[in-house]
């Protein structure tokens, strides 16, 4: 079957589990599945994510994160066309990483649209920080480098400095990011605002020429789940997505790949993309959740040997985790062919009223989620519940600092 995409090849940096897709086993085997040449750079090396409650393994400093690239740069091994940048475990580490964007884009400087920086600026959620306070001015300063973020809506407070609490607010943050650092490209993965709980909503935007925002919103209907990796499948599947959809509309050679004034923006390119991605977000998570539910059921019936010990609850929880763990390995033509039946809508001055419907189950607002995991493990896990939480962070990653 033919790559999605031309040639293409990606520096990811992020976390990285041995057991389960999230963050680059995720997101990698996403884009090599679509037809993306990955390398991975791991800032995290753990035994499986922290949804388990238990793990082993090490964080990666940013002294290692800078070696390892060294290490790529002196083979002439960094010939990049895009960077995934997801979680990092340290304020030095972000920096590093932002080093790395800069030395990338330096590179790419004298032929527009060959370098493109998707940022994850993954800090925290539901107004908690999950790393360091001192990370925050950090992303700031990153902003202006980037193409394209994916913050939740607390990163997107603190990146904004601007409190949402209706659409209005909400496009007012957007068209800030847009003004002040001269983003061209922002989709926010997570919202919570008024409005029903059936359906999830991701909210996108390019920038004109004089960065004022074109906004689309998706809606697609929510599924009473919880999941591990949907940030990362959501990361991924936007580059291959995004790249696709730019090559097509003749934007491979212009500057962060951002379309003409007179393109509005339901048909924009990241519009059309995101199209795809949660099309087969939803068919990847629908089928996941099956597979989950019928392993479920397999511990509706008597307690096995291991049920029976002391720490049965503990050994339940773990068994729940895993089964549902995401079946990305099993949903290839998920992947490939999309389901489009959810299109963008732009969102114009007309909509901005704070009764407005601008919710999205967020990646790690599974409060209002009814699951079949104990209450400590449904709470504010970035990445760990369904379509309502569809483009969130790792799992990992909400409770990274929680081993410091």
């Amino acid at each position: 079957m033919e790559p999605v995409v031309p040639e293409t090849k990606v520096l990811a940096v992020a976390s990285h589990v041995v057991y389960g897709y999230v963050g680059n086993t995720m997101a990698a085997f996403v884009m090599q599945t679509l037809g993306c040449d990955v390398a991975a750079l791991n800032t995290v090396q753990f035994s499986n994510h922290t949804g388990y409650k238990q793990f082993k393994g090490r964080k990666t400093s940013a002294d290692e994160i800078l070696d390892v690239y060294a290490g790529l740069k002196q083979s002439y091994l960094t010939d990049f066309d895009i960077l995934l940048s997801g979680y990092a475990p340290s304020a030095e580490a972000v920096e590093a990483i932002g080093s790395i964007a800069r030395d990338l884009k330096l590179k790419a400087s004298t032929k527009a649209g060959s370098f493109f920086w998707v940022l994850d600026p993954v800090m925290g959620d539901e107004g908690l920080l999950y790393v360091s306070e001192n990370v925050v001015p950090v992303y700031k300063k990153l902003l202006r480098d980037a193409d394209l973020i994916l913050p939740n809506q607390f990163e997107l407070e603190l990146l904004s400095e601007t409190k949402i609490n209706c659409l209005s607010t909400l496009q007012q943050a957007i068209a800030k990011l847009h003004k002040s650092h001269r983003l061209p490209h922002i989709i926010v993965t997570s919202i919570q605002l008024p409005g029903s709980r059936s359906t999830m909503s991701i909210i996108g935007s390019t920038a004109k020429t004089d960065f004022s925002p074109r906004i689309f919103k998706i809606d697609v209907p929510a599924i009473d789940c919880f999941f591990s990796g949907t940030g990362d499948m959501f990361a991924g599947l936007t580059i291959v997505r995004l790249r696709e959809a730019v090559t097509k509309a003749g934007l491979a050679e212009t500057k962060s790949w951002v379309s003409p004034d007179d393109v509005q923006a339901a048909d924009l390119p990241l519009a059309k993309a995101a199209e795809k991605v949660l099309g087969s977000m939803h068919s990847v998570l629908i089928h996941t959740k099956e597979a989950r539910d019928a392993e479920l059921e397999k511990l509706g019936g008597p307690l096995g040997a291991m049920e029976k010990e002391k720490d049965s609850e503990k050994r339940l929880g773990l068994r729940r985790t895993k089964a549902a763990e995401v079946r990305v390995v099993r949903c290839l033509r998920d992947l490939r062919e999309p389901k489009l039946e959810w299109k963008a809508n732009a969102i114009g001055a007309s909509t901005e009223h704070p009764d407005e419907d601008g919710k999205t189950g967020k990646r790690q607002d599974p409060k209002d989620v009814k699951t079949d995991f104990p209450p400590d493990e449904s709470k504010n896990k970035r990445g760990c519940v369904g379509i309502q939480d569809l483009a969130g962070h790792n799992p990992q990653e909400s409770s990274m600092d929680e081993t410091r």
